[in-house]
């Protein structure tokens, strides 16, 4: 079932990036991370066997009790909100942030990578659709936290992060998406290194791969509906 599951949804990624118009900044790759939140350790042993090595998690104490089963294979996304006191544990955890939000955020993951002597990795989330229950950027906070980026030198910028409303409106989506688009584009001028727009989950990834998403993060298309049991995690 995972198998036919994945094969899915390679398919529906290649349909889409047959319908993007025009060549993108992003390339013609995108990459799948499989998010496991609320899904037992032993999927992840299974996404791995399939090819799959990206693996997205919404909070930082279910990862790392997956990996205490587990150890650390594969690569390793923050794909949910991380409060400032989860730093430690996160940069211990993850190679990937994708949920950078705040320059008091960067500023504590800046401390405890120094700390331990990593470079971590991240993405900067912007709330391009202003909802006020979602955290991530504003617009003009997010163009204000670009200078500050140069103080912090165990950070590494990796590209932009989105989620988009929760709405059937395919023109809304496709609005905000992009949006995420341009500003990947703007920001790969601006820096170097600048790799990844993580846009889309099961809802509408297709639609963020359409407009120039090259990272997308997909759990229930893949594992099914989530075991909300398992919040022992």
């Amino acid at each position: 079932m995972l198998a036919d599951n994945l094969r899915n949804v390679r398919e529906t990624i290649a349909s889409a990036l047959a319908k993007r118009i025009g060549e993108k900044e992003t390339g013609d790759e995108v990459c799948l991370v499989a998010v496991t939140k609320n899904h037992p350790a032993e999927v992840v042993t299974e996404i791995e066997a399939l090819g799959v090595e990206n693996i997205g998690e919404n909070r930082v104490q279910e990862a790392r009790e997956k990996q205490a089963q587990l150890g650390h294979p594969g690569k390793w996304h923050l794909i949910g909100h991380l409060q400032t006191n989860k730093a430690k544990q996160a940069v211990e955890s993850f190679d990937l942030i994708e949920s950078a939000d705040s320059e008091h955020l960067l500023r504590a993951l800046e401390k405890e990578a120094a700390k331990q002597t990593k470079v971590m990795d991240v993405l900067l989330q912007i709330n391009i659709a202003r909802e006020p229950q979602k955290t991530g950027f504003l617009a003009e906070d997010y163009e204000a936290i670009l200078p500050v980026l140069d103080d912090l030198p165990h950070i590494r910028v990796r590209g932009i992060m989105v989620i988009a409303p929760n709405t059937p409106d395919q023109e809304v989506l496709h609005a905000v998406f992009r949006q995420g688009y341009d500003y990947f584009c703007k920001l790969k001028r601006q820096r170097s290194g600048i790799d990844y727009l993580s846009m889309g989950m099961t809802s509408d990834y297709a639609i963020a791969v359409e407009e120039g998403a090259n990272m997308v993060r997909v759990g229930t298309a893949l594992f099914g509906a989530r075991n909300y049991s398992n919040r022992g995690y």
